[in-house]
């Protein structure tokens, strides 16, 4: 996360990491959206994960 702009000691951070972890956080976030991915509607593990496969394909078709 960058530092604070007003900070007297300012930190270093990689601005290339610091995106890749941005874009890993929407996509979660956008997979959280299908109720039943974040409620877990399937009880099998099997199951859940077709569904969140599934999820995630129409996330990344969009």
């Amino acid at each position: 996360m960058p530092p604070i702009r007003s900070r007297v000691e300012q930190r270093t951070w990689d601005r290339d990491l610091y995106k890749a972890r941005h874009l890993v956080e929407n996509f979660f976030a956008r997979l959280k959206q299908y109720r039943a991915i974040a409620t877990r509607y399937d009880k099998t593990a099997r199951n859940f994960l077709g569904a969140i496969h599934l999820a995630a394909a129409v996330v990344w078709l969009h």
